[in-house]
């Protein structure tokens, strides 16, 4: 399905601890994932390719109030992490 879905609040708290997720964001200790949610735009697609083989599993995009290139989060080894 392509249809952007909603975050939970498990989704965040993981995006969350990303380093470069913390770090452009500003997120300090004791910040909570709600916290994190209402301060960025997200969302989820479960991410199939239909013509050529390559990533499959849950694409995250992320933006924050000001204008300029979303963050791209996607599953790597087992973890998220910023897609290269």
């Amino acid at each position: 399905m392509n249809t952007p879905q909603q975050l939970s609040m498990e989704e965040w708290k993981a995006i969350m601890q990303i380093p470069a997720i913390r770090e452009a964001w500003g997120i300090e200790e004791g910040e909570t994932p709600e916290q994190f949610a209402d301060m960025v735009y997200g969302v989820k697609f479960s991410f199939s390719p239909t013509l050529m083989p390559g990533y499959i599993g849950d694409l995250y995009l992320l933006q924050g109030d000001a204008l300029g290139e979303p963050m791209t989060v996607i599953r790597k080894n087992g973890e998220l992490a910023l897609l290269d």
